[in-house]
């Protein structure tokens, strides 16, 4: 056999008994089945051992020692009935001997007692008969089954038999000799002989099994103390062996995992210090969970090292829409999302702008075209967080629902609020798609490129606002005449889609250059910030108010019906009429002007319309001022706009 077949057939067998190959969790399980097979063992041989203990501590307990003193009682009985036979044959005294002879029959009755307690099992009382107290009372069991018992039970019911009636005949002689006043030692001597005799026999039968029933008691004692070294000895071999496999496991397992980790940790501390060559890969020197985790890990840094050369990019590109098309393009190429589209959200926060793709028709978008220009619709953008079907089926209600389509969105947050979400949507019915797991990557990793580009978007959306900021009138915070200009193409088109109205209203203070005369333009300033104040509290906040120059004001309320307008222009007026203004010298009481029109219902063009307008403020003026004057046909003298 070639040697490096021999070194590869090593290296897996050393592989294998050190479980360097075997996942962490296998590792472990069979070092648990090891571990309990050990404690398997100890505790089969020691429940072995305490069953033993127990049966034979039991048969001692219940059996032998109950019966060994029952038999021990008998014999004491049988000896104090001899002890009653020679003090009743020397006794002259009738009244003795009638007590002799009522303890001789009562320690008979308790004999049969004993012999009865013996064949049944259960209670036995022990009196005393000279006294006549109880001595003790204890529980027996059967002697059935017992051979020696059982035989002893035989032999002692034929001896009693015989020892009652040579107890009668006794007795008789004895009554009768004590009646008549005989002295009839010779045939008195005979009949207490044969009784002894019978006695006599009952004892030894009685002791017999008394010392049949010690020997079975030492038996089982000695068997005990041979069970208890026995096992104590087999615990001690077991748990020596255990021990060893033990230590012997611990450290190769302890090997297989903590090797791996401390390359894992030295490549890590190389990173730490300043060495960032992403070339340089750990070295994967086993197939279980810490393989892969260097696998893992080795991916990670080609990942770090991509998104910090991606960031480095779009730092480098001139504009928003650059930086999205780089993060659209990464998402499709480096991540591998097919489906996806990037919105940014407005800085007025109402609205909702496709930037990648640019180019898209309804058909084309995800979500119900209401959140392009009503973004708190979008539930990302209202929470702030990612918001997935995949986690809660139709979580989102502008999500518009395609058999097997998923969508996954992510709030970019910058500047403190939501400037953007990224919707990312996944096919089921796609190979690639049916494993969450696979999804689930995809998602880190579009989040991570995400999160890398927020820098760099909030950084580009603030030069952005700082241009805006030439759209908004210094004074009153309203946007001025050139922001109504450069959004009126998108909110038209928004207006038409969804087939409402723009109402327009033109408002003009009354008297405003009296204030300017009397109080001073402070007091000016004062209350065209008051009066802008009040016309944006009385409209939506999705509607807008414009300063359009000097004391006029331009309301612009977003998808109206016919004839509200009006409503909101009275709205306007009495909240001027019932205000009151602040200056220096007390407070001041103000009227309104305003012009009303509709887009498109009185022109197919904004800016006629906002003309329209402008010719109904005017009416007013001429009207007496303090009113809401809707456009006609009939104030509009001019051929064309």
């Amino acid at each position: 056999m070639p040697e490096n077949d021999i070194k590869d057939m090593s290296r897996r067998f050393i592989n294998f008994i050190t479980f360097i190959d075997l996942p962490i969790k296998k590792k472990f399980r069979l070092f648990s089945v090891g571990v309990l097979f050990w404690f398997v063992m100890l505790f089969v041989v020691t429940m072995a051992a305490l069953l033993t203990v127990d049966r034979k501590t039991d048969n001692i307990v219940r059996n032998l020692i109950p019966q060994d003193r029952l038999a021990q009682k008998i014999a004491r009985n049988i000896q104090s009935l001899n002890l009653d036979a020679l003090e009743l044959a020397r006794t002259s005294d009738l009244k003795n001997a009638l007590r002799r002879i009522e303890t001789s029959k009562a320690r008979i009755e308790d004999i049969n007692a004993f012999l009865s307690a013996l064949e049944a099992g259960g209670k036995v009382n022990d009196y005393s008969r000279e006294s006549g107290k109880l001595l003790e009372t204890f529980t027996t069991s059967s002697v059935k089954g017992d051979l020696a018992g059982e035989k002893y039970l035989r032999e002692m019911a034929a001896v009693q038999g015989v020892l009652v009636k040579k107890l009668q005949a006794f007795v008789d002689l004895k009554m009768g000799n004590l009646h008549d006043n005989i002295q009839d030692n010779g045939r008195l001597d005979a009949k207490l002989r044969e009784y002894q005799q019978s006695l006599t026999e009952a004892l030894t039968l009685s002791n017999d099994y008394s010392t049949s029933t010690s020997l079975l008691y030492a038996q089982n004692a000695e068997k005990i103390n041979s069970t208890v070294t026995y096992t104590s000895s087999t615990i001690a071999v077991v748990l020596v062996i255990a021990l060893l496999l033990l230590g012997v496991f611990t450290i190769w397992i302890s090997r297989s995992i903590a090797n791996p980790v401390n390359s894992i940790i030295e490549q890590i501390h190389a990173l730490g210090t300043g060495d960032v060559d992403l070339s340089k890969k750990i070295a994967i020197h086993s197939k279980d969970e810490i393989g892969i985790l260097s696998t893992e890990f080795n991916g990670l840094m080609e990942s770090i090292h991509g998104m910090t050369t991606f960031k480095k990019v779009i730092e480098e590109d001139d504009t928003l829409e650059d930086v999205y098309s780089r993060l659209g393009r990464v998402l499709r190429e480096q991540v591998g999302i097919d489906e996806f589209l990037i919105y940014e959200i407005s800085l007025n926060q109402n609205k909702m702008n496709p930037v990648y793709p640019l180019l898209l028709s309804d058909s084309e978008s995800f979500c119900s075209p209401d959140i392009l220009d009503s973004s708190e619709l979008c539930k990302a953008k209202k929470t702030g967080h990612a918001i997935s079907s995949l986690v809660y089926p139709h979580i989102c209600k502008q999500f518009q629902i395609v058999e097997g389509k998923e969508h996954y969105c992510i709030p970019m947050i910058v500047g403190g609020g939501t400037g953007g979400v990224v919707q990312l949507v996944f096919d089921k019915s796609d190979p690639r798609y049916r494993d969450q797991h696979a999804i689930d990557r995809k998602v880190f990793k579009a989040r991570q490129y995400v999160k890398e580009s927020l820098s760099v978007i909030e950084a580009k959306r603030l030069m952005n606002t700082l241009r805006d900021s030439a759209l908004k009138d210094s004074l009153t915070g309203l946007y001025n005449r050139r922001f109504l200009q450069e959004c009126t193409e998108n909110m038209v088109a928004g207006v038409m889609r969804r087939g409402k109205n723009i109402g327009l209203i033109m408002c003009d203070l009354d008297y405003f250059k009296q204030v300017n005369d009397v109080y001073g333009h402070n007091a000016g300033d004062a209350v065209l910030k008051e009066t802008s104040a009040l016309i944006r509290s009385s409209v939506r906040s999705s509607d807008l108010v414009i300063r359009f120059g000097g004391e006029e004001f331009l309301v612009v309320l977003l998808d109206t019906n016919k004839d509200e307008t009006m409503k909101v222009a009275e709205k306007i007026r009495e909240n001027i009429q019932n205000a009151k203004f602040k200056v220096q010298d007390g407070v001041l009481k103000k009227t309104i002007s305003l012009g009303v029109s509709e887009f498109p219902i009185d022109t197919q063009l904004f800016w006629q319309a906002i003309k329209y307008a402008d010719v109904a403020l005017y009416k007013a003026k001429e009207t007496g001022r303090n009113k809401a004057i809707r456009f006609t046909e009939e104030m509009w003298t001019g051929e064309q706009f």
